[in-house]
């Protein structure tokens, strides 16, 4: 299955979407399900909003980005928004208990919520849905077990597993993956004017991501087919030799 992440329609960039579809194409990598947009999913986010309204785990929030910024959310407006302000987005109630990841390779990884970051956006000024809120819901509508994303995201981990609680819903199994950097420590990303992939050379790109995540494809694999490489992928793939530490300078 495939879910384009596109719930922040502001920052989406025009066609994105094709080129991601058109890049695991090129690399063997195939859906058998429904292609699903979470910019068409706002109705099932809605009704987690309301479900999570109706038992008192949310408030309107008046505070700015900017008088916000760096710090966890104090709590300024969780017993109501001041006179003369206007509730600009809605936050869900935290507290200070403990919640904890048991990353795979991570190892444990806790936040107390309410110290730690605050009372958190799920709704924004815009009216747009925060990513916390819609990944958790279409996790658990998709019902996802296995969860595997870069290290980048273990920080926000306990605030979905708070969500899944408050919800009702399954907790995945997850595992962060380290992250690819730049010499000077920036994540290798678009906003880092990386290089896109080579599609020219599919094999390549594959061999080249399991050495980066501590694989050991035989040398003569780079000049394999590609199927014949995700087979061995697939075959041989060992969590134990991914390397831990959060970030890897490339």
């Amino acid at each position: 299955m495939v879910r384009i992440e596109d719930v922040d329609l502001p920052r989406t960039v025009l066609d994105s979407d094709k080129v991601i579809l058109n890049q695991l194409e090129a690399l063997g990598l195939f859906w058998d399900e429904e292609i699903v947009f979470q910019s068409q999913r706002s109705h099932l986010y809605e009704s987690a909003l309301e479900t999570l309204n109706l038992e008192g785990c949310t408030f309107t929030c008046a505070c700015t980005r900017k008088k916000t910024a760096n710090r966890p959310y104090p709590g300024t407006c969780r017993k109501g928004v001041a006179n003369g302000l206007t509730g600009r987005s809605i936050r869900i109630k935290t507290n200070n208990e403990t919640i904890s990841v048991a990353d795979l390779l991570q190892g444990k990884y806790s936040q107390s919520l309410e110290s730690d970051i605050g009372d958190f956006i799920i709704k924004r000024t815009d009216g747009l849905f925060a990513y916390h809120l819609a990944v958790t819901v279409d996790d658990a509508e998709q019902n996802i077990n296995e969860i595997v994303r870069g290290a980048d995201l273990l920080d926000s981990t306990p605030r979905q597993i708070y969500l899944q609680k408050l919800l009702g819903v399954h907790t995945p199994t997850y595992l962060h993956l380290p992250v690819a950097t730049n010499k000077d420590g920036s994540k290798v990303s678009k906003q880092s004017h990386a290089a896109e992939i080579n599609l020219k050379d599919p094999p390549k790109v594959i061999f080249d991501a399991l050495c980066f995540l501590g694989q050991s494809p035989p040398p003569e694999a780079i000049d394999s087919d590609l199927e014949s490489l995700l087979d061995w992928s697939i075959k041989n793939w060992n969590i134990k030799t991914i390397p831990k530490q959060k970030e890897i300078t490339i």
